[in-house]
């Protein structure tokens, strides 16, 4: 399954039907060092992380190999979506691997691998999600993750070209 915004940069979404992996390409008119610094500072990551409906709120924000994160998302109506999980690597400007947990399905982890590439002056992030079955992979699609991430990213676009 493949999908695309209608964004200037388009979000590539794709699930190999025969594997649990999600793979999201999205290219930004920034250097890597400023998509990196949004990715990783957690002043940053509150504007722009998941749907513009929803208010973020960090709990926990520790973005260095071995430190570990927990945010919530908050609808109008008081309903909470919560996430946590552990940086288990972190370059600077180059990749972040770490887990993923949704609490609200406490025994669906992920493990995520987001690279940045410099397109010279540009960047494009390339994030590999693996889970555990296909089945998995399925209902995180079917939760509105597409619809996040693609507004998440142009929130990163609208971010990056204020701290340009």
């Amino acid at each position: 399954m493949t999908t695309n915004t209608t964004h200037h940069n388009e979000t590539e979404i794709v699930a190999d039907p025969s594997l649990p992996t999600i793979v999201m390409t999205r290219e930004f008119d920034a250097p890597p060092e400023l998509v990196f610094r949004a990715y990783t500072e957690r002043e940053l990551v509150s504007q722009w992380l998941g749907p513009r409906r929803l208010t973020m709120h960090i709990d926990e924000f520790d973005a260095r190999t071995g430190g570990s994160y927990r945010y919530r998302h908050v609808d109008d109506d008081g309903s909470e979506y919560a996430f946590r999980g552990v940086f288990h690597e972190v370059r600077p400007n180059d990749r972040i691997v770490q887990t993923f947990t949704f609490e609200g399905m406490p025994e669906g982890v992920s493990l995520e691998k987001a690279t940045f590439e410099d397109l010279g002056g540009r960047t494009r992030v390339t994030t590999t999600s693996v889970v555990d079955r296909v089945e998995d992979r399925d209902a995180m699609i079917a939760s509105g993750m597409e619809t996040g991430v693609r507004e998440g990213y142009e929130r990163l676009d609208d971010l990056l070209a204020r701290m340009a």
